[in-house]
């Protein structure tokens, strides 16, 4: 998205509000599984900004949100006053509209929000991601034994395991991580470690972490710290 790898628009914050799916369930709105007949959720700005979000993901049972307190202050101006949406396990293009003015109830196929007018993807869940921290990039390490860790992260859902491999690991072990099935970001469990053997002091085979989501396919990370979608 707009924030590159280790960038600075990632974080974690506790959120006040009110959660979305009660407010929806309010109004009488029913998800497209319950037979809804609205399957998007348009937020409006006060600048016109646009966002849509699935119904069905808003009322799945995870903490949506519409936010007005952040770390036991107001919401701050930067983050959406005089309220904001949170939707977990949604990028931010598709959940996270700031300064709301209203909220529409529609379907995908009568309106586009901003960036579907321009070709992004109408529905865009966060993709099971690890990354692999330790060796750093293009590091030398020394013969021997060599501990590799990182971390690894599956929004709504929470890691279920990742393997560790290596040169000279065979086969490769499958370090735990613990679930975190309702993180809003990229709050890992356990980081995944394990050792593996360097005879010649720089690795010819690269380490790769492969978490699992619970359930889902398996992801690699790359021992260049590029997270792997």
């Amino acid at each position: 998205m707009s924030d590159e790898v280790g960038g600075p628009y990632v974080g974690n914050a506790r959120w006040i509000g009110v959660r979305l799916t009660d407010l929806l369930r309010e109004y009488g709105v029913r998800p497209p599984s319950a037979g809804g007949p609205a399957d998007q959720l348009v937020a409006r700005s006060v600048d016109g900004m646009t966002i849509g979000s699935p119904v069905e993901d808003v009322m799945d049972g995870r903490d949506a949100m519409l936010a007005v307190g952040m770390n036991g202050e107001p919401l701050p101006f930067d983050h959406g006053f005089p309220v904001r949406m949170l939707v977990p396990g949604l990028y931010g293009y598709v959940s996270a509209r700031k300064w709301i003015e209203d909220i529409e109830l529609t379907t995908f196929d009568a309106y586009d929000p901003y960036w579907v007018k321009r070709d992004w993807a109408r529905e865009a869940p966060i993709k099971t991601q690890s990354r692999i921290d330790t060796p750093k990039p293009f590091a030398r390490p020394n013969a021997g034994t060599v501990m590799v860790a990182g971390v690894a992260w599956v929004q709504n859902r929470g890691t279920r395991s990742a393997w560790t491999t290596g040169p000279g690991r065979t086969p490769p072990s499958r370090p735990r991580t613990r679930a975190t099935p309702g993180a809003s970001g990229p709050t890992p469990g356990r980081p995944p470690r394990a050792a593996t053997h360097s005879p010649s002091g720089r690795p010819t085979v690269p380490a790769r972490c492969r978490p699992r989501s619970a359930p889902g396919p398996f992801r690699t990370a790359r021992a260049d710290g590029i997270p792997a979608w």
